[in-house]
């Protein structure tokens, strides 16, 4: 029996089929694609840290680098009095998940510590999560063997305005956090993000001009992040 291409059962027939076939091919391309895209994830994610200690790297040498100045059997998991949490890869804690999980408080969340070395003297360094004006906002403070001064920063976003709060991630920005304090006589120090010019003084950075909630964001996710960090290092 022919058939009749110009009926209407023929063309929704043509179209579920389509759409079946062209389903079932995009999902296996997705699931062919998660592992590069997991590895991608993670390269990202080595470049980010090596990025707070100032090492210079490439997604081709990215790994090479990270086995190199991080030693993650000495990298710890802390959970929110700075008591380490044992049994947790830190490396494989989700930071941005668990902030965005709003049924988890403070006291659920565990906080990765990574361990490195660079020209023979360790550096800690500490993931940090926040939310910007458009998204979320993300970076990396390495702290130095004093375990209160600041060695290097690296701040990144999803969705910031170009020009205005995309300018988190410049060296202009990342670079007024250099040698800060984290705490004081063993006791956590906020920091402020400035838009007044003051940001010289000690605990302060200028903010980015135009980019206030961004900027404010930057601060926000610091304070939260980094009184339990000082906790665990006073022990």
């Amino acid at each position: 029996m022919a058939i009749n291409k110009d009926s209407n059962g023929y063309t929704f027939l043509f179209a579920i089929v389509l759409v079946v076939v062209v389903g079932v091919s995009l999902a296996a391309i997705s699931v062919g694609l998660k592992p590069i895209q997991t590895k991608n994830l993670e390269i990202k994610k080595k470049m980010d840290i090596l990025g707070a200690l100032k090492v210079e790297c490439t997604r081709k040498n990215a790994e090479e680098h990270f086995s190199k100045y991080i030693n993650l059997e000495k990298s710890v998991v802390i959970d929110a009095n700075g008591n380490i949490v044992d049994g947790k890869d830190p490396f494989n804690i989700d930071i941005k998940k668990q902030y965005r999980d709003k049924t988890l408080d403070e006291n659920d969340r565990v906080y990765p510590l990574f361990v490195g070395k660079v020209d023979g003297k360790t550096k800690y360094i500490i993931p940090l999560v926040g939310t910007g004006l458009w998204g979320p906002i993300w970076g990396y403070l390495a702290i130095n063997d004093d375990k209160q001064s600041i060695y290097g920063a690296v701040f990144d976003h999803k969705t910031e305005t170009p020009g205005l709060g995309a300018e988190i991630k410049t060296e202009v920005f990342t670079k007024q956090f250099i040698g800060e304090l984290i705490s004081d006589n063993n006791q956590f120090t906020p920091f402020k993000v400035v838009k007044d010019g003051s940001g010289s003084e000690l605990h302060k950075v200028d903010g980015i001009t135009g980019g206030t909630i961004t900027s404010k964001g930057v601060e926000k996710m610091l304070n939260n992040t980094l009184e339990i960090y000082v906790k665990y290092f006073n022990k």
